[in-house]
This record gives structure tokens, sequence and C-alpha cells, in this order.
């Protein structure tokens, strides 16, 4: 049996480092058994002392592609462009994005100041809703960490063809909505979908919440859907599932807690498509599929507006669909990588993240120097100080909110150091030689606003 599952991990450190990306590959790989290969991974907690991780884990599989701890790192940039990439960790209860599409309004604030923005679908979801910004790409997570990690390269494409996997649903009602929503998108906005299929028995889906408070799950029986996306290889461009997800938490009380309740779906339905995208290098993305209907007849009232797109719904398919129409194909060979449509890690200008946030986004754009801008308005459950990593001087911005990160994002489109446009602007440093003769006979006296080191 091929199933998913999620694990806590804790690494001791003597001087608070987290070591690079190779060390985290070891120390990863050391704890994995035969046949367990890493799809997903956070740092959740960290401090000077010790660093808790937790690891998404595919176990038996036969094939699982290439390990998503394969690092390229780029040599240098292409600065032909301005692009920028916006990650919100699924399911980690942030402010901004932890619930139904809500972080939309920033993917478009954000999309105004760049030639291309590249995020992924937790960003833009709303059920039936997904308004990406025109110069958006919709790349799913796990591609978007290899992406950066320098390993795929993204070509943006016309149309894909769009193969649905869905549950039979106890209730044939709900099947039935389903492949509805998949005829409007056809009918509406032309998606190719060249079948759907149906898993009989529906496959075994449980939300559940790790440690630290993050939505992450099991699901059993992966191998069903291996088979289908196998049987199928030559039909498809990218791949959208819906099904039935089990969760503890009672509907009425997540609906009812105005965003305070971390979104127990989520989570799982990354782990879904990280083992998908991982194994077979394509665009995918999940919605759930309605429980019942006694879920269904349920009147939540009006609730917190960053949930409202849920309520509304009864597929919560459009969104994905919408997204994998158009969603940019993968290429993972150096030829394919090299083609001038493709962008790679070189072409990356920014990265703006929740602050406290580490994963491999933020790891890749560290290594690589690439300016990462972090949130501090977007909290989320991670326990992190990303003042603690070995960035270079000027690498890091932090700011309070999306509105300063635009700020920011054009300051760097411009090529203008941030701090330039603030006041007070800090006086320029001025470090003397020993040898300096002319400055020892006062030449060099530094003027009002210079300051010495």
């Amino acid at each position: 049996m091929v199933r998913l599952f999620e694990r806590e991990l804790t690494q001791a450190t003597t001087d608070g480092s987290l070591g690079s990306l190779d060390d985290i590959s070891r120390m990863v790989g050391g704890q994995m058994r035969d046949g367990q290969t890493p799809i997903r991974f956070a740092v959740t907690e960290s401090s000077r002392r010790s660093y808790r991780y937790e690891v998404g884990i595919l176990d038996g599989a036969e094939s699982a592609g290439s390990s998503m701890f394969d690092f390229h790192p780029r040599l240098n940039e292409d600065t032909s462009a301005f692009n920028a990439v916006l990650v919100v960790p699924t399911g980690i209860g942030v402010e901004i994005g932890g619930h139904a599409g809500d972080a939309t309004p920033v993917a478009r604030l954000l999309a105004s100041v760049c030639d291309t923005l590249i995020t992924h679908p937790n960003v833009v979801n709303a059920s039936d809703l997904n308004e990406m910004p025109a110069n958006g790409l919709y790349v799913e997570g796990s591609l978007l960490s290899r992406f950066l990690m320098g390993t795929i390269g993204l070509r943006p494409v016309r149309s894909n063809r769009v193969l649905v996997i869905i549950d039979a649903h106890p209730n044939e009602r709900f099947a039935r909505a389903t492949v509805n929503a998949v005829n409007a998108a056809r009918a509406t906005y032309g998606l190719r979908c060249p079948r759907v299929v149906v898993l009989d028995p529906p496959l075994p889906v449980r939300g559940e919440y790790t440690q630290s408070g993050r939505a992450a799950g099991t699901v059993d029986d992966m191998e069903r859907v291996f088979e289908v996306l196998d049987t199928h290889r030559g039909e498809y461009d990218a791949v959208a599932l819906s099904t039935l997800v089990d969760v503890d938490v009672p509907h009425e009380s997540y609906f009812s807690s105005r965003g305070e309740i971390v979104n127990p779906w989520g989570g799982v339905e990354a782990m879904l498509t990280h083992a998908i995208s991982t194994v077979y290098n394509v665009p995918s993305a999940h919605a759930p599929m309605m429980e019942s209907v006694e879920v269904a007849n349920i009147d939540p009232g009006v609730v917190d507006p960053r949930m409202a797109a849920e309520v509304i719904s009864v597929t919560f398919l459009q969104s994905v669909l919408k997204g994998l129409h158009t969603a940019p194909r993968i290429g993972v060979s150096s030829a394919e990588m090299s083609l001038p449509d493709t962008l790679t890690a070189r072409d990356v200008s920014c990265l703006v993240i929740p602050d406290g946030c580490i994963g491999l986004p933020t790891l890749a754009a560290l290594e690589q120097r690439i300016p990462v801008i972090a949130v501090r308005e977007n909290r989320s459950l991670m326990r992190n100080d990303l003042a603690l990593l070995s960035w270079e001087a000027g690498q890091l911005h932090v700011v309070e909110n999306y509105w300063e990160a635009v700020g920011v994002m054009a300051a760097l489109k411009e090529g203008l150091s941030p701090g330039s446009v603030r006041r007070p602007l800090r006086d320029v440093s001025i470090e003397r030689t020993p040898t300096a003769e002319r400055s020892r006979s006062g030449l060099l006296t530094p003027p009002r606003g210079v300051s010495e080191q």
C-alpha cells in the first residue's frame, strides 16, 4: 500500500545555525526508511538550541521522482524582467490566505509591480472563484519549491488538458454536481478535460493536526491514484482531484470560529498534490467534496469574510479547474529548462512570505541571495525568527504589511536601496586602513552626516 503521512523531527544545534540545504537533506534523509520519500517540509519552531521540522512522507511508491532537496543553485540573475514569487503556506493558520483564497487581493496587488507573479493554489483558490492576476502563474506548492531549488523550469501555455479524478460519493448528487462543475468549465472558458475518472471506493483521506497545530493528515491507497495516472498518461497535462476528506472539526464550529481554527482540509490536500506533482511532474490541485446532505444543509449564517467563498459553494472545484487550465508546464531536463520561454530560478527577482515561515522556498532564496520580503502582519503558527538565518547584508526585508512589501518590490525593481526612500537616512560608514597617512593627518575628517566605523 502507498500512503501519505507526516512526521516531526528535531535537530539540536550548538550555535543556533540551521545548516545548509545539504545538511538538512542529510538529516531528513537519515530519518527515512527504505521506500520513503519526503514530499513536504516546514521548520515549525526554531531557537538557538534546536529546530523542529515537520515532514510529509510518501511511503511505498516504486518511483517517487527526484528528491525535493535536490539543489542546483543559480549562477546569476536574469534582470531582463522583474518576477516575484508569493508564498502563503497551506495549513499554518495565516491571517491572510489561510481560509479560502483570501490572499487573492495580495496576489493582485503584488502582480501590479511585477512582470510575472509566481504563486500557488492556496493563495487564489476560493471554491468557485479564482481571480488570479493576468500576469500570474498557478504553480503547485511542491513544484514551486523545486522551481526555486533550481531543478525544474516553468513554461507558460495557452491551455492544458486537465484530467479530473473524483471519489465515488455515497450520495450521487454530489458526484453529479462535480461533473456539472467540469462541464460548466468546458462550456464557459473552454476547459479541455479528456475524462472524469471515478475512484470506487473513495480514497481514504483524513485531515489531522500535527503537534505544532499545522493541518496535515493521512492518505491510504495512493497506488490507486497512481494507477489512474499511469493508465491515462498521454491524455493529460494537469490533474484535478475532488475527494472526500474526513475531519474531526465540526463544520458549525469551524465556520463560527471567525478564522481562529486552522483550516483542517488544506494540509492533507497539499500532501495529495505534492505526491502527484512529485512523481509525475505535472501541475495538480485538489478540492474537497461535500460530505453529505446534512453538511450541505447547514446554515452557518454570515461568516468571516475570509471563509465566505466556502459557504456559497457545493463542489469547491471551479477555482481548481480555472487555475489548472493555464498552469505552466514543467520542464525537468536541461534542454527544457534552457528554452527561451521557460522561467527558472535565474528569473526570480524576490520572494514574499509571511514572517517566520521557513521552508524550502525561504532556504533556497537564502542560499541564492534572492531578496526575501517577510510580512509581519500575516501572522501564523510558525515560531521562527528569520534573523537567525545567515542572510547577506540587505537580503532580508521585514515589513509590517503587504502595502510596504509592494514598496520594497518597487524599489528593488528600480535598483534602489529600499532604505534610501526613508528618513532618517543612515550615515555611510568610513573604514580607515592602518596605513592611511592622509587619514592620520586629518585630511579625511568625516563631514556631518557621515559616521566612522
